[in-house]
Order: structure tokens, then sequence, then C-alpha cells
């Protein structure tokens, strides 16, 4: 096992000096890897400062915030930034119609104003420690798949409750790479106490919407401002006004200094997924059955929610959270498949697939042990997608599009007694939380065109027993009947209903209510589904094990690192402008003009500008903030101070990033602070599957917009003495 590990970690330093602006570094390997490349690439810091799991580093000041997205600690009082669509579900929460933030941007003034967020949490990571010898020692080299897993799900188990002794109070988080031929433990402090501190309005902090989501140029002030709170000794600790700002032992100064096209940069965050790994039979599944379902179904849900959110504010506010949501992957979809096509990367997979069989074959050894791997992805893939499909329609429109059945869900999970609810008088306040984002005549829309889209595309045979108990038997296949039955006979389809139920509650209602019945028959559907995908799990799992192990032994030089996970990692490269197409060059950042450029009085919802932001624009005095232009002078750039300053928005770096890196910091050589990352580019969209150097870039939100529109749009400029700020 020792010399797996040494293999492992001798191929992966062999790997470095391919492509540095490919890959999400694990941070434990920086030292050993990437540090020489990252000095010649510009870095001025020593690697030990960007990592070091025995002190204070600068990984200490990056965190998981919420559930899906990078955040950075940024004064030693706790101050976080993250992007606007980061915190647009904390901010809906505490929004409505009578404090709509979203709509009009929140600026705490001091400490007292800052909201408090119930459920929102944000976690340190404190220890990474590589446990593949624990795991896997044990195994031996002749385990099949099942006895395999077997001895690796008893060694993490006891792993997990070994760290859980030595770091009580801590989360332990035990994560497989390299699809299973690596393992780390994270261990984790999680805060509680999060309360909103600052964000400007949707019209600058989600400029551009849908049209401009995944798109270059860019001009969206992505960015919120939240603060973490704990016990007066520095531990996590629920709300309470007793709580103090966290007392952060590292965080990120902020530079004011800029960059210029090829200076160094870095991202450190928590990607969430990748497949760079995958096989030319599951690109065809994506091009195929997942991104065409997805599309479709959420879609046809958007536009009805879409419509009725322009209807009623009250309505906008309930779904903006959930739109945006569904939105976001729904554009990276479409996104996906064209790059997908366009790169041929369907192609290249087959090439790598051929190159590897030949490499395998070409010595008994290897092929014994590597020769059947693709056979296994593809027999598994074959056998599962039919039961996938159905079971990724069943997801879309069911349990996310009807929201009636949700709301049974999330009454049976809340664990809460009716009869204790009435006694304590508090059956209104649990059904106001319910129902605070919901509505019952929208949710009847979507409802009805989920319904059908699911039995448009599933065979009849395999839809959940209620289309045939029910909505056939009874309603002799009228949709639109069942539905206006379900709505006017369930006590879960409003907020009234479902308090008259709670007063007078007899469980046999709910038994027999209507979305009770719809829900539980989709539930057994999906387990069913779930029963007969879990027969193609251990083989594909094991093909995909024992291919990349493979590709790793037969490509000692090519860039191999571990697909993301939302495990914390790091990624450099340069500030670098990219050419999409033929006779098309884009610069390297947007500046505040083309805001103003961009607003556009016929699409309200996605182009408008503040009347104070062109306010600020007319006046042209960004102060600290702005920058003059550089213009070439033989071989060097230099300022044109005969020119009027400019107010950078954002900016590109050919980073690798995807999905959970939202939020992430934009550093610079000396490790400062330059901006938060917030999207991808279009023509890069199949970057979750193949790296196109040429193409991809990370976009960014300027930190010198960011403290602007803080101090001189929303006047909160106090923050910013908490902060150090390099200029």
């Amino acid at each position: 096992m020792r010399r797996f590990c040494l293999w492992l970690v001798g191929l992966m330093t062999l790997a470095y000096s391919v492509s540095a602006d490919e890959g999400m570094w694990m941070l434990p390997y920086l030292q050993k890897i990437n540090a020489v490349d990252m000095k010649e690439k510009g870095l001025k810091i020593d690697v030990s400062e960007i990592y070091n799991d025995n002190g204070n580093s600068l990984k200490d000041a990056i965190v998981i915030f919420g559930r899906g997205c990078t955040g950075e600690i940024v004064s030693p009082e706790g101050l976080l930034f993250t992007n606007h669509h980061c915190g647009y579900g904390p901010i809906q929460q505490l929004s409505s119609v009578e404090h709509d933030y979203l709509a009009d941007g929140y600026w705490a003034m001091d400490r007292s104003e800052e909201l408090p967020v119930p459920g929102l949490t944000v976690k340190f990571i404190r220890h990474i420690v590589d446990v593949t010898g624990d795991v896997l020692g044990s195994v031996p080299d002749i385990a099949q798949a099942s006895e395999r897993q077997k001895i690796v799900v008893e060694n993490i188990k006891a792993l997990r409750e070994s760290f859980t002794k030595q770091y009580p109070g801590k989360l332990i988080q035990i994560n497989e790479f390299y699809e299973g031929n690596q393992y780390f433990v994270f261990v984790i402090d999680e805060y509680t106490d999060i309360r909103f501190v600052g964000a400007p309005p949707a019209s600058i902090g989600k400029f551009g919407g849908d049209t401009d989501n995944w798109m270059w140029p860019r001009h969206t002030g992505d960015f919120s401002i939240f603060r973490v709170y704990s016990a007066p000794d520095g531990s996590p600790a629920p709300y309470s006004k007793e709580n103090v700002p966290y007392k952060a032992p590292s965080y990120l100064k902020v530079s004011l200094k800029g960059y210029r096209p090829g200076d160094f940069a870095m991202i450190m965050g928590f990607p969430g997924s990748t497949d760079r790994y995958m096989t030319s039979f599951e690109v065809d599944q994506v091009l195929n059955v997942t991104n065409p379902n997805r599309i479709l179904v959420r879609g046809e849900r958007q536009n009805i929610l879409k419509a009725d959110m322009a209807s009623d504010p009250k309505i906008r506010i309930q779904y903006a959270s959930k739109y945006a949501s569904s939105s976001n992957y729904w554009k990276n979809s479409i996104g996906m498949n064209a790059a997908l096509k366009k790169l041929k990367v369907k192609d290249k997979k087959e090439l790598q697939e051929k190159n590897f069989l030949a490499w395998a074959a070409a010595d008994p050894v290897r092929n014994e042990k590597y020769g059947h791997a693709l056979d296994m992805i593809r027999l598994a893939i074959e056998k599962r997608t039919p039961a996938q499909s159905e079971m990724q329609f069943l997801t879309e429109t069911i349990f996310t599009g009807v929201e009636i059945g949700s709301m049974v869900s999330s009454f049976r999970l809340s664990g809460v007694n009716p009869d204790s609810l009435r006694a304590a008088g508090k059956i209104s306040q649990f059904a106001q939380k319910l129902y605070k984002d919901y509505n019952e005549a929208t949710d009847r829309k979507v409802t009805l065109r989920m319904l059908a889209l699911l039995r448009e595309h599933v065979p009849a045979g395999h839809l959940p027993t209620f289309f045939a108990e029910v909505i056939d038997a009874d309603f002799r296949g009228d949709l639109e009947a069942y539905v206006n039955y379900l709505y006017d006979n369930s006590v879960f389809a409003n907020q009234t209903k479902f308090e008259a139920f709670l007063s007078d509650y007899d469980p046999k209602k709910l038994e027999c209510d209507p979305a009770n019945v719809l829900r539980t028959s989709a539930v057994n559907r999906l387990s069913e589904l779930r029963d007969t995908l879990s027969v193609t799990v251990e083989s594909f799992a094991e093909g995909k094990r024992l291919y990349v192990a493979g590709l790793m032994e037969m490509e000692p030089n090519v860039n191999h690192y571990p697909d993301a996970n939302f495990t914390i990692r790091l990624t450099y490269g340069q500030v670098l402008p990219y050419s999409p197409a033929d006779g098309i060059e884009y610069n390297y950042f947007t500046t505040l003009k083309g805001v103003i450029e961009k607003e556009d009085p016929s699409n309200p919802t996605e182009f408008t500008v503040p009347a104070k932001l062109k306010e600020l624009y007319a006046e042209g005095n960004y102060g600290r903030y702005g920058e003059y232009p550089f213009v070439k002078k033989g071989r060097k750039l230099r300022a044109d101070l005969s020119a009027n300053p400019e107010l950078h928005v954002a900016f590109l770096t050919n980073n690798d990033i995807t999905g959970g890196n939202s939020g992430s910091p934009v550093l610079n050589a000396d490790g400062e602070l330059i901006g938060l990352a917030f999207d991808g580019n279009w023509e890069a969209m199949s970057g979750d599957i193949v790296f196109e150097p040429r193409l991809q870039r990370c976009i960014n939100v300027d930190i010198r917009y960011v403290l602007f529109l803080i101090d001189r749009f929303g006047g909160a400029g106090y923050l910013l003495d908490e902060m150090t700020i390099v200029e």
C-alpha cells in the first residue's frame, strides 16, 4: 500500500509541468507538486503561506458558505464576502413585500442591524489528513469489488470513530478521490450563527439575469456580505445575543493594486463536481439523455414561474431563489451540449479509450488488471440509462416541480406533534414558516404541466401507481380534472387549509389526503428505480476505479488531479483575455461604462441601472477604486494619465473552476484579494468534462467595484475600516 501511495504522488509530481492552468489541486500536495511551477508563473509568497496544516495560512480564511458555495473572511472580525447569487437564498429568506432586500438591497449601518439567517452555516477546514493507507492498506490486491467495498466501508467507519474521539465537537468528513484510489479526512468547524450584513440590489448583484448568465463580457456586481458569530470563547454556537463576531486567526488582505494581462492569479475554494475522467459512453448519455431531459422539464417549469413572478411582487419574492436555482443549470445544460458537440469531446474520449485498450493489451499483466474496465463501464451504462432517465423525469417533475407534495414531505420530516403545536398556540407560526414561499395558483399550473410531461416521456407501465389508480381510474385520464381535485381537496393546498388540519388533527386524514397519495406513490416508484439502478452501481464504480488507476499508470506525464467533490482545492494561472471565434477578441476586463451602455428599458428585469449608480458614473470620481486606462508604449503597458479613470467591474482569468467555486477569492501573487469568482464562459461549458485551455475562462467581479459599491453606493464605508486594504 505504501508503494501505491508513493506511485500516486510520483505520478502527480510528473504531471504538474504539462499545464498548470488546468487542475483543481489538493492543498497538501502543493509543496511537492506545484510550488516550483507556481513560482515560475509569478507567485511571490511561499506555498506554506497558502496551506500549512500546523499553523495559520490563507486556507483558514476560506469557508464553505451554506450548502454549495465558497466564501472568504476579510477581516479579523469575521466579515465574510461571497457572491450575490450565493447569498440569494438567505436574502430571499429574510425578504418580504415590506422589506424587499432582493430588489432594494440592504446595508447594515452597525452591528445591531446585522440580520440573523436561520439555517445558514459556514464551515472552516481545520485539518486535512491523507488516510489512503488506513482505508486501502488492508484490501487484498485480488479482492473482488463487493469484498473490496466491504473492507473500505469498515475501515472508513473505524477512521471516523477514531477522528471523532481525537477532535470532539468537530465534523469529520472522509472523501474518496481518483474514483476510490485515494482517501482524505477533513476536520471541520461548523458555525451556525451567520448574519446578513449587506448586498446591492438585484439590479446590480444580478445585473444581466439569465441573458448574461455564463456569458462574457459581464457587468454583474455579484457579491454579498455576511458575518460569522461565535460564542465568547470563539467556538461555534447557536444564535444568541451574547455571541460575538468570530475572531479570525487568518483573514485575507484586500488589494486595490489591480492586475495586468499575464499577472499571476490563484483561486481557492470548494469546486462542486467535475467528470474529467468521464468515458465516451457517459458523454453520450449526457448529450442524449441527461441534459435534454433537464432542459425540457426545467424550461417548462420556469416559463410558468416567470410569468407568475412578473404578475405579482409577492410571488416574485416567493419564487426568486427557486427560479434562479433552476435556471442556472438549465442554461448550463444547454451550453454544455453545444460545447460538447462543437469541441468533439466524445471523439477525444474515444481516442483516449482506444489508446488505453492498446496500452493494456500490450502487457498480459496490465491486460488482466485493466483490460475489462471500459467494458464494465459500458455495460453498466447500457443497463442503467432507461431507469436513470425515468428517475430524472420523476425527480424533476414530482419531487422538484410539484410543491404540494413537498409540503407533505416537509410536514412528515419536521417531526412536529400537532397536539403540542395546538397546546402551545404555535399552529399559525409553524404553518406560516412552511408556506412562506408557496403560492397555490402557481403550483396548480406547474403541477398540471409536470404531470403531463411525466406521462408523455415515461412508459405507462413505469409511471407511479397514482396515474393508473387515480388519474386514469377516477378521472379517465383527464389531468386537469385531477389537478383541480387535488388542490380543492388536499389539506396541503394552502396555509388556511393546513392550519385547519392541524387544529383538528387526524392521522387518517393525512393517509387519505390526495397530496399524500401522490407523494407516497412517487416515493415508492423512486425506490423501485433505485433498486433497479443498484445492480449496476458496483460494476460501474469498479470499472471507473480501474480505468482511472490505469490512466494514471499509462500517462505519467499527463495532468492527473482528482475530480472536484466539494473539497477545498487551489487552481492557479493568469489574468488573460481570449478569442472565442475567428475575428472576435475579448478584452480581459469590463468597466462601469459597459453597465451604463447595457441598460435596456425593454428588459427591466435584467438590465436596469439604479439611478444612484448612474449619478456616480456621471460624476466619474472613483477615487482609489478607479484606474487610469493603460496603453502600450513599445513593449510595455503604461498608464495614460491624460485619460479619465475607469472603474473595473469584472475580469477574466484562466483558472480551473466549476460550481461550488462561486464566491471563491481570486488572489494575486502576494496572496491578496483582487476579486470574487462567480461564473464560467459560454464557449467552454463542457469544462466539467474536459478542460479547454484556449477557451476556458473564469469570470470574476473586481474587488475594487465591490468596495466602491459598499462605500459610495451603499454608504457602508465603515465596513472597510475593519479590513486590511493594500494600495
